[in-house]
């Protein structure tokens, strides 16, 4: 479990990044694994694809099953596992979000993933419209973000029963409903006909599937 004496964590003062120090609880693993599920349902086919997966983890579990599927990877998050840099079809990129988005080059990835990441950040649009930069003209970005109803679910498994990370909960900065999240897609440049926005989770995440057109990149600017 996380230090629960760590000062709650701010955006550009990050210390370490998501399970870098400490080992995922039961309630984390099954987050991730139906996660992951979506991911591979609606990314489709991995074959020969070029994925990035922004605000990975320090393990980038989810890239490391599916590595070998892929033509290449790109991950991006605070503080990367050390053996990640040495894997020939992957590059490990370190730095605060979204900033260090600037790094990757635009419409270069077929898939780009950002999941549980947005929540943590003050400025997500920017974010967003780095993801709409970066995936290639009919790729996919792929967002997660927790919902008001998991908000209580989260903060109870964090601050109650110590089954999540409480620095982490402490670093949330917004929820979103369906309601709340498929206006800021709009705004970062996707097109409302290439946007599906839902309910996940049992109602505790919120999910979105975004198609990229010609011009996604040009519409946000």
């Amino acid at each position: 479990m996380s230090n629960g004496d760590r000062k709650p964590l701010r955006e550009g003062a990050r210390d370490r990044s998501y399970g870098q120090d400490y080992q995922a609880s039961v309630v984390d693993r099954f987050g991730v694994w139906l996660s992951a599920r979506q991911i591979c349902r609606y990314a489709g086919s991995l074959a020969v694809k070029e994925l990035g997966d922004f605000g990975c983890g320090y393990h980038a579990a989810f890239v490391r099953r599916v590595l070998p599927e892929l033509k290449q990877a790109v991950v991006v998050d605070f503080a990367l596992s050390p053996d990640l840099k040495g894997l020939p079809n992957l590059t490990a990129i370190e730095g605060i979000l979204p900033n260090v988005l600037a790094q990757v080059p635009s419409s270069s990835l077929d898939i780009v993933l950002c999941i549980s990441v947005l929540e943590h950040l003050w400025d997500p649009l920017t974010a967003l419209q780095e993801c709409s930069r970066i995936v290639r003209p009919g790729g996919t970005c792929i967002f997660n973000v927790p919902s008001w109803r998991g908000k209580r679910f989260l903060e109870f498994s964090a601050f109650r029963l110590g089954l999540s990370p409480k620095d982490e909960m402490d670093d949330h900065k917004a929820y979103y409903d369906v309601k709340d999240f498929w206006p800021l897609l709009v705004r970062a440049g996707f097109r409302p006909s290439n946007i599906r926005c839902f309910s996940h989770k049992f109602g505790l995440n919120t999910f979105a599937v975004c198609r990229s057109t010609n011009d996604s990149a040009d519409t946000a600017q």
